[in-house]
């Protein structure tokens, strides 16, 4: 940004996500609209020890330290690898949007803001590679390394991730007419825990299963096939392992499908389920039916329709 002035104080907004989209374990992901993480960043007045603080960590159980919140490991990520740095210290503000250990790519979305906004700050020398590389430091420090929620919140969209190492991946198209319903239990699901149960071995009838129903899942987003896609969301490997830790999952798959669900699965590591819709008012219908479902269960759920996000995260400058 050579003569222009940079900003002192920035806003950046990653959307929230659906990670493992139904057989597509650590490979296929979404971006969806609504709610997000959003991080503010500025520089501090009168410091040059280029030192983070957390001002706000955006949730009472989120850590201030900035070695652990995942928006800050992302932004001092983007700050090392920039090819100047300022010899100013910082101040982070974060809100969050998305529920924690709610399988919504919450530290994603966080991660994917830090590294947008410190980038923004520095007047943007980094390139879409470069920050997915910082937004995965920070995603591994605190959930993992798999970039099926950081890749869509960054870059909007559907995503296959191919490979992590090196990272190759490939935005899909997928039908504009698509709606997501998102239902959220009144539960909490860490993703470790989450990721513990998953098996080390599948059989490989079930691995063949898994890979064919992926394949056919690329090909009903790319052509628009909507029964193809309510065939191929059918999780053999993720789900059967989950399910026993979200009461009220399985009566609420059933009450989507029932109720015209282009298919349901489980939301990133969960407890978020998730229903695929033709239209607004058929996915009003497999929402209510699907909290229905869950309060069968004595669990309270909410739920909301959405849409794939087609911008991923994007930043504002504000004033100082």
């Amino acid at each position: 940004m050579s003569g222009t002035a940079l900003p002192a104080r920035v806003r950046a907004y990653a959307p929230g996500g659906i990670g493992n989209m139904g057989p597509g374990l650590d490979v296929l992901g979404c971006a969806v609209t609504g709610a997000g993480d959003t991080i503010e960043l500025e520089w501090a007045d009168g410091k040059s020890d280029a030192t983070l603080t957390i001002a706000e960590a955006g949730h009472p159980e989120l850590p201030t330290h900035p070695g652990r919140h995942a928006a800050s490991i992302a932004a001092l990520a983007v700050l090392r690898m920039a090819p100047y740095r300022q010899a100013r210290s910082l101040v982070m503000r974060a809100t969050k949007g998305l529920p924690l250990a709610g399988g919504q790519g919450g530290s994603a979305a966080s991660a994917v803001a830090g590294a947008v906004a410190m980038n923004a700050l520095l007047g943007a020398p980094l390139d879409e590679r470069a920050l997915l590389d910082a937004a995965l430091e920070a995603e591994s420090a605190v959930a993992g390394r798999h970039a099926d929620n950081v890749a869509p919140a960054l870059l909007g969209g559907v995503i296959l991730v191919r490979s992590v190492d090196p990272l190759d991946l490939v935005r899909l198209p997928y039908p504009a007419a698509l709606r997501i319903v998102l239902v959220q239990p009144e539960q909490r699901l860490p993703t470790a825990q989450a990721r513990a149960v998953l098996p080390d071995v599948v059989e490989r009838v079930v691995a063949v299963r898994q890979s064919a129903n992926v394949a056919a899942m690329v090909a009903a987003l790319t052509s628009g096939d909507l029964d193809l896609l309510r065939r191929a969301v059918d999780d053999g490997i993720a789900e059967p392992a989950r399910a026993p830790l979200l009461p009220g999952f399985r009566e609420a798959k059933t009450a989507a499908l029932e109720a015209g669900a282009l298919g349901c699965s489980i939301s990133g590591a969960g407890p978020t389920s998730f229903a695929f819709a033709p239209n607004d008012d058929a996915a009003a219908i497999i929402g209510a039916a699907m909290c229905a479902a869950y309060r069968t269960r004595g669990v309270a759920a909410t739920s909301r329709v959405a849409r794939i996000d087609e911008q991923g995260a994007r930043w504002s400058a504000l004033s100082s």
